[in-house]
């Protein structure tokens, strides 16, 4: 059989070849070359196009391979294979969509700060998706990108934004930004877009329940109240429930909340803190016994102790923690974030010895400029003129450490703001004020630095600053407004803030006082009389209210009823240098008045009575 089959075979090949022979030896030698390299010409061509295809196919095969598996390990949670798979991805695709998202689920997993790099790839590739710039600027503001996120949310079309998630991604964004109106507004909105979204509700009801505003605070409560009832939300509603009950002095609420608090499955050892902080105010023997309780379950794990030592320091239970410190493992002691509430502890107690010894040494790691701030710090109580020269070196061996690592230099401004180190708190302070997630807390800082030195120039730039960031805060805008009308700064632009801040809050006695003495100012006394009657009688005799309120009565001509507020104003000596000067100028036109013959004049409305103004005075 295999003799047969290659004679067949070798019988058809002469009849094959001498055709194709015959047909070329028909043929001219021109045709037969032309011929010969179109066949090639397109062998060559079927071969390209061949080998092109072949080899797109295999890669797509390959790149839905890869997917497939970075997908895989993602929902498995193996978060770093997913995100090495992924990239092999991108590096055969620089455009691939599902591997960017892959990229930025895996990194948001790990709370890696690349997410926002991958995000933005996502955002890139689709520039008119919403969710692609909102989950964008989600990002950026976990890690305090805060100018990503705003020029995230400045892409969204104007047509979206009027969604609720959008609203919630803005309000994140103004809290940042230290602009708490705004969050307020943006939480409000987005309930408002979503009034059935319990997270929502949440986010809105933990900010409200601190506000001033009786009904907003009673609203908060009532939805806090509900939400504790509901699982995801329980823990952390009992928490915020609990503070307001202790701030608010109802005691036997707290207790109520304490206990549903210590029973709830997420409970945290910070929470143990809280109903701490609780028990201290209803019972001092409850307390310690309480505290004793909790002392050593603190000490399993160094996290915990130092929450609980710090707690102490902060609640004037230093001594207490010292006394602890000698009965402890110094095993425990030794190492961050312990060894930093030990110094804590012994500067609260002004044992600058003690603590001078305690931070002479250690391996304090990443903490270690702390060390040195501790230790310059004991230098300087010290009160030894030598140690001036080392305390000099000390310190800017701390800071030197922290340059460039804001959240550093935030615990460093803290803690020269806490010492008493105004020039140094001030370096520190002014630096972080240039960085967008720290810029309110600085510009806070410096704003009370200023105001104890009575640096009212600076003071007043940094008021600016804050309207600025926050241009929708009555509160600040009148402060603002009125220190410029007592230093005569921008008297126009003082006034207009004055109105400004008025018609946000027609009620808030800061910003009702600031628009009366600027309508005084311009001679229009009669109607800034009006407003100050439509404030509640209880809200005037604080003494930064009344030194503005006796002003006004003088120069009304109610010299009666302006002694009262004068004798508010001067009562405790709280008042600032610039308000000085305005009761001064109210004693003198009263003095004036007295001296010579008065018109008969009625009385002061009964409305004309006092309360503490509801925020800080600059």
């Amino acid at each position: 059989m295999a003799e047969k089959i290659r004679g067949t075979e070798h019988r058809r090949s002469p009849q094959l070849l001498p055709g194709l022979k015959s047909f070329l030896q028909r043929q001219r030698l021109p045709a037969r070359l032309a011929f010969l390299i179109a066949a090639s010409a397109l062998a060559i061509f079927l071969g390209i196009v061949f080998f092109n295809y072949g080899s797109k196919v295999y890669s797509d095969w390959h790149e839905r391979r890869l997917l497939h598996r970075a997908a895989s390990m993602l929902q498995q949670e193996k978060f770093e294979h997913a995100a090495q798979t992924a990239r092999e991805v991108v590096k055969l695709d620089p455009d691939s969509l599902p591997a960017y998202y892959v990229l930025a689920e895996a990194a948001e997993k790990q709370n890696l700060e690349e997410t926002v790099s991958w995000r933005a790839q996502i955002a890139r590739l689709l520039p008119n998706d919403p969710d692609s710039h909102l989950n964008l600027a989600s990002a950026a503001l976990r890690f305090g990108h805060l100018d990503v996120a705003r020029k995230a949310l400045d892409r969204v079309s104007p047509a979206d934004r009027n969604r609720a998630a959008f609203h919630v991604v803005a309000g994140w964004l103004a809290r940042a930004e230290g602009n708490f109106a705004e969050q307020e507004e943006q939480f409000a909105a987005a309930v408002k877009k979503e009034p059935s979204n319990d997270l929502y509700q949440f986010n809105l009801a933990v900010l409200q329940i601190q506000s001033t505003d009786a009904a907003k605070n009673s609203k908060a409560r009532a939805a806090l109240d509900r939400l504790s009832k509901i699982a995801p939300f329980r823990t952390s509603a009992l928490r915020a429930l609990l503070n307001d009950a202790v701030a608010r002095n109802d005691l036997v609420t707290a207790d109520n909340f304490a206990q549903q608090l210590q029973m709830s499955q997420q409970v945290t050892f910070g929470d143990y803190l809280l109903c701490l902080n609780f028990y201290r105010k209803l019972d001092e023997k409850k307390f310690r016994l309480l505290l004793e309780r909790v002392k050593p379950f603190a000490v399993r794990n160094p996290s915990d102790l130092a929450s609980l030592m710090n707690w102490m320091n902060q609640n004037g239970l230093a001594g207490d923690v010292v006394k602890w410190i000698d009965k402890l493992p110094t095993d425990k002691l030794t190492f961050p974030p312990v060894s930093i509430a030990v110094a804590d502890a012994y500067a609260d107690v002004k044992n600058w010895s003690r603590l001078k010894r305690w931070t002479h040494s250690g391996l304090w790691g990443d903490s270690e400029y702390l060390r040195l701030a501790y230790q310059a710090i004991a230098a300087r109580q010290s009160r030894r003129t030598a140690e001036d020269a080392e305390f000099e070196a000390l310190w800017r061996s701390a800071e030197q450490a922290t340059k460039a690592l804001p959240e550093r230099e935030l615990r460093l401004a803290h803690l020269a703001s806490k010492w008493n180190l105004p020039s140094e708190s001030e370096e520190l302070w002014l630096r972080l004020a240039k960085d967008p997630p720290m810029r309110r807390e600085a510009l806070n800082a410096l704003r009370q630095l200023y105001r104890a030195k009575n640096e009212l120039g600076k003071l007043y730039e940094i008021l600016q600053r804050l309207h600025k960031s926050s241009p929708n805060e009555p509160p600040i805008t009148a402060d603002l407004a009125r220190l410029g009308l007592n230093i005569d700064q921008n008297n126009k632009q003082s006034q207009d803030l004055a109105k400004e801040a008025y018609d946000g809050a027609p009620s808030e006695v800061n910003c009702a006082v600031t628009y009366a003495f600027s309508l005084d100012r311009l001679g229009r006394n009669a109607e800034g009389l009006e407003i100050i009657k439509k404030l509640p009688p209880d809200q005037l005799h604080d003494p930064h209210a009344a030194v503005y309120v006796a002003l006004l009565l003088v120069n009304s001509n109610q010299a009666e009823a302006a002694k009262e507020y004068i004798d508010a104003a001067a009562e405790d000596g709280k008042i600032y240098g610039e308000e000085k000067k305005v009761l001064d100028e109210a004693r003198v036109k009263l003095a004036m008045a007295s001296s010579s013959p008065s018109p008969s004049v009625s009385p002061a409305p009964a409305e004309l009575s006092p309360t503490p103004t509801s925020t800080s005075p600059p």
